[in-house]
């Protein structure tokens, strides 16, 4: 369930200090583009030597190659970053998690990072509006010899899980991972809630949206990450307040919030 490549912003969240401080002409960047680095921290350089020491030693061949292939892609900005896969497989691993959804999927990078870490008997629902992207991934996905672990679904996610709801899968599954619409981050994490047991896990992605949660409201940001930025806002209050779940953001690409249930 984790993405892979380069999808913001340790120079993303610099650009946004340099546009306040120089007044470039009221220039107003994306905040995930193929120009950001999908990080929080505040050295590229660090960034750049943790990747060069523990993580991409570390990376999986299939793992590369299809992170090589989403990063040749015009949109590959918004694949999860290879740190970030590393963190949630061994989360996986340590859980022992066998059963697993996905809610958005792109090219498969966290697909295939979360198929490599399941048991061979192991399952992933992987969700998508369309799967005109899953598709150049899943030659790769292919080559792993893991694809039959991957039951793919096109369409609105929030259906999808009322299927799953419904075909009396509650509480069947150990792990969620969410990178989708940011909108609509809410409804998934009701429906999620009912799917995963007591004691798994659910993971939201780019939940400090290149830093701007943050930011003062009047930092200069195009009109949908101003909204995105906002609806983020709202969700990470709402978890904060949730007693269903015991909650952790970590601030590891572009934030990651893991939340256990525990009712």
């Amino acid at each position: 369930l984790f993405l892979v490549g380069a999808c913001v912003c340790a120079r993303a969240f610099r650009s946004f200090i340099d546009m306040a401080s120089n007044g470039s002409a009221g220039e107003v960047r994306d905040v995930h583009s193929s120009e950001t680095t999908k990080t929080l921290l505040k050295s590229n350089d660090l960034y750049d030597y943790m990747l060069k020491t523990m993580v991409y030693p570390r990376e999986n061949e299939f793992m590369r190659e299809l992170r090589q292939i989403t990063n040749e892609h015009i949109f590959g900005f918004m694949s999860s970053p290879p740190d970030e896969g590393l963190v949630l497989s061994l989360l996986l691993k340590l859980m022992g998690a066998k059963r697993t959804i996905e809610v958005g999927v792109y090219t498969g990078c966290s697909v295939l990072a979360t198929a490599l870490a399941i048991p061979d008997d192991g399952r992933i629902v992987a969700i998508d509006v369309s799967r005109e992207y899953f598709d150049l991934g899943l030659p790769v996905i292919k080559k792993a010899g893991v694809a039959h672990k991957v039951d793919f679904r096109e369409g609105p996610a929030g259906p999808i899980l009322d299927k799953l709801i419904a075909d009396e899968d509650e509480g069947s599954f150990d792990f969620a991972f969410v990178d989708a619409d940011k909108y609509n981050y809410g409804n998934y994490h009701e429906q999620l809630l009912r799917l995963v047991r007591v004691g798994g896990v659910l993971a939201y992605d780019n939940t400090l949206w290149g830093g701007t949660v943050a930011m003062p409201d009047d930092t200069p940001l195009t009109e949908e990450d101003r909204k995105k930025r906002d609806s983020i806002r709202g969700f990470n209050a709402m978890i904060a307040a949730d007693t269903r779940v015991d909650p952790v953001q970590l601030p590891i690409a572009d934030g990651i919030t893991l939340c256990r249930r525990v009712v």
